[in-house]
C-alpha cells in the first residue's frame, strides 16, 4: 500500500453530502467503474472543484490552464489530448461545468461543494489510475477504494459482482460489501448502522477467516476482520452520545488482494 493511501484524507468523520451531490458523485463513480476508459470523468471535476484554482480564477479557470492540468492525468490513463476529451466530457456531462467571463467553473448545481467533491474524485481517481485491466478490475477496484477509505464507493464497485454471484461466493462478497457499509457508516457516526452491519458482516466473513476466495483472486481481510471486532465490541457498549474517538484511535483497516 502506498504512502499516500495510508494518508488518506478519508479516515476521519465525513459530512452528510447533499442528494445532489451523491448523485454527482455517484454517476461518474459508475462510469469509472464500469469501463476503465471512463476513469476521466473524475479528472475535471477534480480541477474544477480544486479550491486553490478557484481561488486563482474565481470567474472560471482558462480552458488552456485547464488542460495543462487535465493533461498529466489523462496521460496516466492513456488519453493524450486534452482538448478532445474536454469536449467530449462537456457533451456528455454537462453538469460538470459552465463557462464564465475568464474560462469553465464548477456548474452551479455542486459549486459550493467544490472543494470535498474534488477531493473525493481526485482520491477515486489515485486508488484507480494504477489497477490491472481486464476481468480482474472490479474485485481490484473494490479493494483499493476500500484501501483508500472510500468506503461508500468501494460497496459500489463489489455490487454487480455478488448480485452474479452464487453460493459461498455471493456470501463472503456480501461480507465484504457488509464490512465497507459499517465503515462508512463509521465516518457518518451513525452508532446503530455501524453496528449492525458490522454484525452482520462478521457472521459471513468469521467462518473463513475473514478470506475471501473469487475467480479474481483471493481478497486477505484477517487483519480488517480483527479491528472490526474490537471495534464492534467497543461499539455495543456505546450509547448514541458516546465519543467515537476509541474507535478511530485503533488502526485502519486494509485489504489485500492476492
Amino acid at each position: 500500500m502506498s504512502d499516500d493511501c495510508n494518508r488518506t484524507p478519508f479516515w476521519q468523520r465525513q459530512p452528510r453530502l447533499p442528494l445532489d451531490i451523491q448523485r454527482f458523485l455517484q454517476a461518474r463513480t459508475e462510469a469509472a467503474l464500469g469501463d476503465p476508459d471512463a476513469r476521466q470523468v473524475l479528472v475535471w471535476p477534480t480541477i474544477l472543484g480544486a479550491p486553490a484554482l478557484r481561488r486563482a480564477h474565481p470567474d472560471g479557470v482558462p480552458e488552456g490552464e485547464l488542460l495543462a492540468h487535465a493533461a498529466r492525468m489523462l496521460g496516466s490513463l492513456g488519453h493524450h489530448d486534452p482538448a478532445a476529451a474536454w469536449g467530449a466530457h462537456r457533451e456528455a456531462w454537462p453538469t460538470t461545468a459552465e463557462a464564465g467571463p475568464t474560462g469553465w467553473r464548477p456548474a452551479p448545481a455542486w459549486g459550493a461543494w467544490g472543494p470535498l467533491v474534488s477531493l473525493r474524485c481526485g482520491w477515486e481517481l489515485a486508488a484507480l489510475t494504477p489497477l490491472p485491466l481486464g476481468e480482474r478490475y472490479p474485485l481490484a477496484c473494490g479493494v483499493s477504494l476500500f484501501n483508500h477509505g472510500l468506503f461508500h464507493e468501494c460497496h459500489d464497485a463489489l455490487e454487480p459482482l455478488w448480485t452474479d454471484a452464487r453460493g459461498e461466493l455471493k456470501d463472503g462478497l456480501q461480507g465484504l460489501i457488509l464490512l465497507a457499509g459499517g465503515y462508512h457508516h463509521l465516518q457518518q457516526h451513525n452508532l446503530s448502522g455501524m453496528v449492525g452491519l458490522w454484525e452482520e458482516a462478521l457472521g459471513r466473513l468469521e467462518p473463513c477467516g475473514g478470506r475471501v476466495s473469487t475467480p479474481w483472486g483471493e481478497v486477505r481481510a484477517e487483519a480488517a476482520l480483527d479491528l472490526t471486532a474490537r471495534r464492534l465490541d467497543h461499539g455495543r457498549r456505546m450509547d448514541g452520545d458516546a465519543d467515537f474517538g476509541p474507535l478511530w484511535a485503533l488502526d485502519r483497516p486494509t485489504w489485500e488482494l492476492a
